[in-house]
């Protein structure tokens, strides 16, 4: 009974908005990202974009026109991360998202933290995105532009992983509720050895394999993380292969598989690391 309701919904949906196929397509020739998955996928991720698209208030800035294949394509990349769902799983995964900001660039914001000796510190933060429990997720209109290709940079999905991340808290801990069939402890102790990794490497001086904004926190590790594995998984599958494979048991999609031999940073190419990341979240432990 349930499953019929569901279906009769979602035809009655498209009764009342039909899907734009031409929008679609021209989405997923903007999108690199989008324009590798096969066309059943590729359908599967629209309508439910589509329906996200009518379902989350987006909030422009004022004076920028934001067409309707930028905003689908939005929402397409905020849903690549319960493309492998089911489609009750997907919906209640970003029950929690109900607006999100646009803003023209980067935005400012002051931060602070407390050194050693107790003192706090106040700074100048610039951010590209920012997501809080209950609260809008907000991104810099200039980086969504950016994101949807191979470089290991996409705000969407980063900010959209902290909304998957608070999904059993109200911060953003590294530890999103779990499928029945995942292990607990095998997702701590995976995930605790790539951010000791990463702090070895942060303490001798080095290079991190990812962006090193993955040991600032690990809700940030997780997003970062999940960049990654959509978006660079050549990248996250050569440093940290067994936490690819935890995220291909996670989301239930292998990246990797999907990554075009002639892309620009091919499948053993490294990845740009200048970006500047944003969370909101002092750091912690797993």
């Amino acid at each position: 009974m349930l499953r019929w309701w569901r279906q009769w919904r979602a035809k009655r949906f498209i009764a009342r908005h039909p899907f734009p196929e031409q929008i679609w397509q021209k989405v997923r020739s903007r999108l690199p990202l989008i324009a590798a998955l096969n066309d059943d996928d590729a359908q599967r991720l629209g309508l439910r974009a589509w329906r996200l698209l009518h379902k989350k208030r987006l909030s422009v800035p004022e004076g920028h026109d934001v067409d309707l294949p930028t905003r689908l394509g939005l929402f397409a990349q905020a849903s690549l991360l319960t493309l492998g769902w089911s489609d009750a799983d997907a919906k209640d995964a970003f029950a929690n998202v109900h607006e999100i900001l646009l803003l023209p660039d980067v935005f400012r914001r002051r931060g602070s933290s407390m050194d050693d000796a107790g003192v706090m510190h106040e700074y100048p933060d610039e951010r590209v995105g920012e997501t809080w429990y209950q609260g809008p997720v907000v991104l810099s209109l200039v980086d969504v532009l950016a994101s949807g290709n191979w470089s290991g940079f996409n705000v969407i999905l980063h900010e959209f992983a902290h909304k998957l991340d608070m999904g059993n808290s109200q911060d953003a801990d590294g530890f999103p509720p779990l499928p029945a069939d995942m292990s607990a402890s095998t997702w701590h102790r995976i995930f605790t050895a790539v951010w000791d990794d990463l702090q070895e490497h942060q303490a001798r001086g080095e290079t991190p394999p990812i962006d090193d904004y993955a040991a600032s926190h690990p809700g940030e590790c997780f997003a970062v993380c999940c960049e990654y594995f959509f978006s660079a998984p050549q990248v996250l599958a050569r440093a940290y292969p067994e936490l690819y494979d935890l995220l291909e048991h996670y989301f239930r999609q292998s990246p990797l598989k999907r990554l075009p031999s002639n892309s620009p940073f091919g499948h053993s190419g490294d990845v740009d690391q200048t970006w500047e990341r944003s969370g909101g979240f002092e750091s912690g432990h797993f």
